[in-house]
């Protein structure tokens, strides 16, 4: 019987990088997200919407009986100091990328409790580990997700179910060259330039690549990474070590 692993945020970048891999791995991988993605087993869900994401998490437990694996990686990103974030805009932020994981790592646990066995990863960030100028709330919402898996961790190593977050840098995704865009439609700024600066601020001078993620997620889930819970890896070119 093939592993059943659940991705969300799966159907583009980061996200459909670890579904891709995961089917290699052999998973049964189920995405959910709000858009529609050929790749691995894809079920509408929108991520913070919390009774959503239960409802289709308990329809994977029903036809599989088991859940092996969450990704939880469905985010979006937000460039805004303190006093240009407004009530609405944070609201917004959390319910996606803390709540949504709140609300997919309570659906499964009883799953994996119930297997004795289990393996979580939060999609966090670099900025879990540093602060950055014009992101308060995406910060602060990384951040909550690196401390989830900690508390998780910990809080069920009894039963034999590993938490781990995935720290991120600099990775060319369609959600980087959109960000990229943005700030070059306002400042006027060159594309290319940008990006080559971006580059540069990483010890191995490049861009990070999603598939390399990926890689990092698929051994956190696999049976090689039995004995790491609770940990922030870093995946980020070296610039968290600066």
């Amino acid at each position: 019987m093939s592993k059943v692993a659940i991705v969300t945020g799966g159907s583009f970048g980061i996200g459909l990088a670890i579904v891709e891999k995961l089917l290699t791995q052999k998973f049964q991988v189920f995405n959910l997200d709000i858009n529609h993605c050929e790749v691995g087993q894809y079920i509408y869900c929108d991520v913070s919407n919390t009774l959503e994401v239960k409802e289709k998490i308990d329809l994977i437990v029903e036809q599989t009986g088991r859940i092996d694996a969450l990704v939880s990686n469905a985010g979006k990103h937000l460039s805004a100091n303190i006093e240009n974030t407004d009530e609405a805009t944070l609201d917004s932020l959390f319910a996606l990328n803390v709540k949504g994981a709140y609300a997919a790592t309570k659906a499964v646990l009883p799953t994996m409790k119930q297997q004795n066995n289990g393996a979580i990863v939060f999609m966090s960030s670099d900025q879990a580990l540093v602060g950055k100028t014009n992101s308060f709330a995406y910060n602060l919402t990384k951040s909550a997700l690196a401390s989830m898996a900690r508390t998780t961790a910990l809080d069920y190593a009894p039963f034999n179910i590993r938490a781990n977050a995935v720290c991120p840098g600099t990775i060319e995704t369609p959600l980087f060259h959109a960000a990229i865009d943005n700030y070059c439609t306002k400042s006027g700024a060159n594309k290319a330039e940008i990006v080559a600066e971006e580059a540069k601020q990483q010890p191995l001078g490049r861009l990070g690549q999603a598939t390399e993620v990926a890689a990092l997620v698929a051994f956190l889930l696999s049976d090689d990474a039995s004995f790491i819970t609770g940990s922030l890896q870093s995946i980020d070119g070296g610039y968290t070590a600066q």
